[in-house]
């Protein structure tokens, strides 16, 4: 055996030799090292942004085309790479995603999720029937009541057994006023739990809404019968007349009756049951170029009566007090033969409108009201052209 050598003590000077030789050397090899800045670790600035993206600190998912972190992008594909997961496990984890969703009320992404589990093939009836159901949930929430019908009736094809999606098409069948296959779901419900109240609450009021339904079906139904009633009443009675119009086929067509001005608009011409026509009709003074409007106009009125009931008030724009039923004259226009008629103020509005020259324009009756004698007066007649023969 080769014998040991005995270890060299060194003297104090010797060590304080070596540990500056050693300090030397290290200091070289430091200088030696390429200088450069770490860039690992997280900015300065933004450290707090960087470790919210973090998965161990981060406090909320990633929304749908967030850029994501390389960590979290690492584990978001090992949770749903199809490669490392069964078709079981990735439907689980959509399903989770979805529950998730559900419970912070992000229901178009519990759709999507939901969705994207049942595009697996999975065996089991029952677990499929579940994934449809909880769709039918989102889609309820977000009001799409028919495409949550329709997954709730697919989830009891799949288990007739499943309550709460006969519930779910139950509640959709009600917001979409299918009263028959309300009530039918929920007769299959307290079938099986009688005391169910929520399904009786429901049934009663569906019935309810059934009957009200129907009368207001009747009754709008009634109101239409009505309504034509009134229009062939009303066609007979201006045929009778022999009323002309300016418009081809007035009486064919209700709109080519219905009023162009805003305050006679909603006042078409009627015939209450005695056969007794209303017009609406607008008096206009040429001199102060405004108007005045008689929504319902009875044609047993005479046109005297008429006149003084509008100026039972003095005009305001009649400054002299001229306007006065006894010192106006009243015309109407032929708009087709372009002339001005003189109207008997004795007459009726029916014996009127009957006058040959008369011709009704857009529903409404149309006259003229000028001062006897005034310049006003002869500058309308000058430019109507008052023909010869004035009505009496």
């Amino acid at each position: 055996m080769e014998e040991k050598q005995p270890k060299k003590v060194l003297t104090e000077q010797e060590r304080l030799e070596l540990a500056a030789k050693l300090d030397k050397d290290l200091d070289a090899f430091i200088s030696s090292l390429e200088k450069k800045r770490y860039t690992e670790g997280w900015p300065e600035d933004r450290w707090e942004e960087e470790m919210a993206k973090h998965p161990f600190f981060m406090q909320k998912s990633p929304e749908p085309g967030e850029e994501l972190s390389p960590l979290m992008e690492g584990l978001q594909q090992l949770k749903y790479d199809p490669q490392e997961n069964t078709e079981q496990e990735l439907a689980d984890t959509y399903k989770e995603d979805g529950k998730f969703y559900m419970q912070h009320r992000k229901f178009r992404m519990a759709v999507l999720s939901y969705t994207e589990a049942l595009r697996y093939k999975i065996g089991d009836a029952s677990y499929k029937a579940i994934l449809l159901n909880n769709r039918s949930a989102a889609n309820y929430m977000l009001k799409n009541y028919r495409t949550s019908l329709q997954d709730a009736q697919k989830a009891l094809e799949l288990n007739p057994d499943y309550d709460k999606a006969r519930w779910r098409a139950a509640q959709c069948a009600s917001a979409l006023d299918r009263f028959e296959l309300c009530v039918e779901l929920c007769d299959t419900i307290l079938q099986r739990d009688p005391t169910n109240s929520a399904a009786i609450d429901l049934r009663k009021s569906c019935l309810a809404r059934k009957a009200a339904q129907n009368r207001d079906s009747r009754k709008e139904a009634r109101l239409e019968r009505e309504k034509q009633q009134q229009w062939e009443r009303l066609v007979a009675e201006l045929q009778k007349r022999s009323v002309k119009f300016e418009e081809r086929n007035a009486l064919e067509d209700e709109r080519k009756l219905k009023p162009r001005l805003a305050p006679l608009e909603d006042f078409m011409v009627s015939c209450d049951e005695n056969g007794v026509l209303s017009w609406p009709a607008v008096f206009c003074y040429p001199e102060f170029q405004t108007t005045d409007f008689q929504q319902q106009l009875a044609e047993t009125t005479k046109m005297y009566e008429v006149l003084e009931e509008l100026f039972a008030e003095p005009l305001e724009c009649d400054k002299a007090g001229l306007y006065r039923a006894s010192k106006v004259n009243v015309y109407y226009e032929n708009r087709i033969l372009g002339f001005a008629y003189l109207v008997d103020k004795n007459k009726t509005i029916r014996e009127i409108v009957a006058e040959r020259s008369f011709v009704v324009f857009q529903g409404t009756l149309t006259f003229y009201l000028l001062v006897k004698g005034s310049k006003q007066e002869e500058s309308f007649v000058t430019q109507t052209r008052i023909p010869l023969k004035i009505n009496y």
